[in-house]
C-alpha cells in the first residue's frame, strides 16, 4: 500500500493549484478538473479554475486572484476488502489495520454491482469519513443467466444480454454461457474476456 499521506489541509496560493488536487472551500471538497492562468497585458492576472464538487458531482468554474490563499486537502486512500452485506449497508475491512466500516446502499449506489464478497477496492477518506469508493479497473464475475444465442447472426456483430452474479446486466458475446467466469471493465461496464482457466 505504501506510505499514507498526512490527512488534513494546508494553505497554498491559488497559483500553486494543479489539476488533480483536492481543495477545501466553504467546508466542501472540490477536485481540480482544469486550470487556466490568464495574464492580459498590464491587467492583473486571473486564474480560471474548473472544479468538481466531491459531494454533489457538479462542475463549477471560479475566477480567482492567483495570490489569494486556498486550502489544499490531503485525502487518505485505503485498500479495503468487501466482506459482507449488513441490512442496507456493505461492510468493508481495511486490509492493513483490519478496521471495519459500513457504507450505506445510497452512498455506494450501483458500484456494488461490480463487487462480490472478497473483492478489494479503495475507499478514499477525509478526516476519517468516506468520500468516495474507487473500484479496481477490472473485476471477475460469474455469469448467472445468459440469453440464448441468435442463430445465423455474425459472431463479430452479435451480442446478447447476460446477468452476472451480483445482478449487473451487460452485453456479452454469443458463446458465453451461464456459469462462466468473465472479466468486466468497471469504468465502462463492458465485457472484456473470459477468465483463463
Amino acid at each position: 500500500m505504501g506510505i499514507r499521506p498526512e490527512v488534513g489541509v494546508a494553505a497554498i496560493q491559488y497559483i500553486q493549484v494543479r489539476k488533480g488536487m483536492i481543495l477545501l472551500e466553504d467546508g466542501q471538497l472540490f477536485y481540480v478538473v482544469d486550470r487556466d492562468l490568464n495574464t492580459p497585458g498590464n491587467w492583473r492576472a486571473i486564474l480560471h479554475l474548473k472544479l468538481k464538487s466531491l459531494k454533489t458531482g457538479n462542475i463549477l468554474t471560479r475566477r480567482v486572484p492567483p495570490d489569494d490563499k486556498v486550502e489544499q486537502a490531503f485525502l487518505d486512500k485505503r485498500e479495503m476488502q468487501y466482506i459482507y452485506q449488513d441490512g442496507d449497508g456493505y461492510v468493508f475491512m481495511d486490509t492493513e489495520s483490519y478496521d471495519q466500516i459500513t457504507l450505506s446502499r445510497e452512498w455506494v449506489g450501483d458500484q456494488m454491482l461490480y463487487l462480490k464478497e472478497g473483492c478489494k477496492a479503495s475507499v478514499v477518506l477525509y478526516e476519517d469519513k468516506p468520500i468516495s469508493l474507487e473500484l479496481p479497473q477490472t473485476v471477475e464475475l460469474m455469469v448467472a443467466e445468459a440469453a440464448p444465442s441468435v442463430k445465423g447472426a455474425t459472431a463479430a456483430a452479435q451480442r446478447k444480454s447476460a446477468t452476472l452474479e451480483t445482478g449487473l446486466k451487460i452485453e456479452v458475446p454469443p458463446y458465453i454461457t451461464a456459469g462462466e467466469l468473465i472479466v468486466v471493465d468497471t469504468e465502462k461496464g463492458e465485457y472484456l474476456s473470459r477468465v483463463a482457466k
